[in-house]
């Protein structure tokens, strides 16, 4: 049957290109979002000297985070709370002759150090914030200025290190470097799924009964030639359950099934019934397991029928009796009995 040739290895390639749309979209909207917002920059900030900071320059081409090379910082005795805590302590520094307020990290200020003389810190560009407003206003009271007055001697610009370094910035690092990379390897996984089926996860599964290039060209053969019994994604052949549905692809040896059974599922919407389906679950030897969902009785029937009359020794049907048989042939316990004989021991 030509429809068969090689059908394994073509619904192999089919599965995994359908799971490689969603890597691919996310890694896009991730790159997207790193280029509208200024990402980048927070996650590899450039480091600038004194001199060459411009805060207008760089707010103003997007680039709010990067390193600074700061000296000569005072602190105004003022700081920043957040639920009871203190967030930061607020300093001021001359940079290219104008006055910045820069709002440090308490661990790298020593909890307020009088003076810092020279220190690089990774830091957000805050323009014109509510806090840095209340801050110098509280300063021209102190120093029985008036506001106007010190807001004209003071940058708009702020510095700030708590915003860059913070719980929150570094927990959306985390997780944007580890959902970037996750998306990366998957799309380069299963892009050799696709190239190599061989090397894919339901191929690999089968090393547990021998080798798995044998047993894919075993089964692709007996396969092609005449299946036993044929469902729409469910085959049986001389040797091997094979399953190749959208939800996945499957191939073990008959002789390795352990334990069958089926299970049934009404699709309903509200108060709406729509349908019975029946999800067929196979446990073969070496814990594999498969699930094969979204079928008709008959199919299932058929098939839980030929593989019990194929292999006598198969469990047919779920039932607590079946399920501890399946424990003991597994030794599903035998870890947990070795402890705990060996924590009898030593009492």
């Amino acid at each position: 049957m030509d429809s068969l040739e090689h059908l394994i290895t073509r619904s192999i390639k089919t599965y995994y290109k359908s799971k490689l749309y969603a890597p691919i979209v996310f890694l896009v909207i991730l790159i997207a979002v790193t280029f509208i917002f200024p990402i980048g920059h927070l996650l590899f900030p450039r480091t600038y000297s004194e001199d060459s900071i411009s805060l207008y320059e760089m707010y103003n081409d997007g680039e709010n985070y990067a390193k600074f090379d700061l000296k000569n910082l005072y602190f105004t005795g003022y700081t920043s709370k957040w639920l009871d805590r203190t967030r930061g302590y607020y300093y001021y520094t001359m940079i290219n002759s104008e006055c910045v307020i820069v709002l440090l990290d308490p661990d790298t200020c020593e909890q307020g150090s009088p003076t810092i003389e020279e220190l690089t810190i990774k830091g957000e560009i805050l323009y014109d914030s509510e806090a840095a407003r209340n801050l110098l206003a509280n300063l021209a009271s102190d120093l029985n200025w008036s506001e106007e007055g010190i807001l004209s001697t003071v940058s708009t610009y702020t510095i700030s290190e708590p915003d860059a370094t913070g719980p929150s910035a570094e927990a959306f690092q985390f997780f944007y470097t580890i959902f970037g990379l996750y998306s990366v390897a998957s799309i380069i996984v299963y892009s050799l799924y696709i190239a190599f089926p061989v090397l894919s996860l339901p191929v690999q599964k089968t090393r547990a009964y021998g080798k798995p290039a044998e047993i894919l060209e075993e089964a692709e053969e007996e396969l092609a030639t005449l299946p036993q019994l044929a469902t729409e994604d469910m085959f049986i052949t001389e040797h091997y359950f094979i399953e190749t549905s959208s939800y996945g692809v499957a191939i073990v040896p008959i002789d390795a099934i352990i334990w069958i059974y089926k299970y049934s599922t009404m699709h309903k919407f509200l108060w709406h019934h729509f349908s019975i389906t029946y999800t067929l679950h196979i446990t073969a030897g070496k814990r594999h397991y498969i699930k094969c969902p979204k079928n008709i009785k008959s199919d299932i029937d058929g098939i839980m029928d030929y593989l019990a009359e194929a292999n006598h020794d198969i469990l047919v049907g779920f039932s607590e009796e079946n399920r501890l048989k399946v424990e003991e042939i597994q030794n599903d316990f035998d870890v947990i009995r070795k402890i705990t004989s060996f924590l009898s021991k030593r009492v």
